[in-house]
């Protein structure tokens, strides 16, 4: 017998942590795309599956899921939804050029890790 308000948890789910876990380090004013995502994720099925890791996105755990967008800055999600994503990132401080974010400006680019330098170049 299944017991009311526990819920089995989704395997899927449990493989879209590493996702959540990369949108949330997206900083405010800053966007990613589905591709890119998928990418730094290294996750199969690309920027597809990213997608459906993002539309199952829990909420109250604070994952900014507005960051996402589709390629070339193009919000994809259908009203009343999209007006939403737009309203929170313009208030973030993202400009957009007609329907479309300025990703020249505002597509996060992750930091690269500075290697270590050897002990010979000190």
């Amino acid at each position: 017998m299944k017991k009311p308000g526990i819920r089995k948890p989704n395997p899927a789910e449990s493989s879209w942590e590493p996702i959540y876990r990369q949108v949330k380090l997206i900083p405010r004013g800053r966007v990613i795309t589905y591709g890119e995502l998928a990418r730094r994720v290294r996750i199969r099925g690309g920027a597809r599956v990213a997608g459906y890791a993002m539309a199952a996105c829990p909420a109250g755990r604070g994952i900014p899921w507005h960051r996402v967008l589709g390629t070339g800055g193009r919000l994809l999600l259908r009203e009343p939804v999209a007006s939403l994503q737009r309203k929170l990132l313009e208030s973030e401080g993202v400009r957009f050029i007609g329907t479309r974010v300025d990703m020249r400006v505002h597509a996060w680019t992750k930091p690269h890790r500075r290697k270590p330098r050897s002990r010979a170049a000190r």
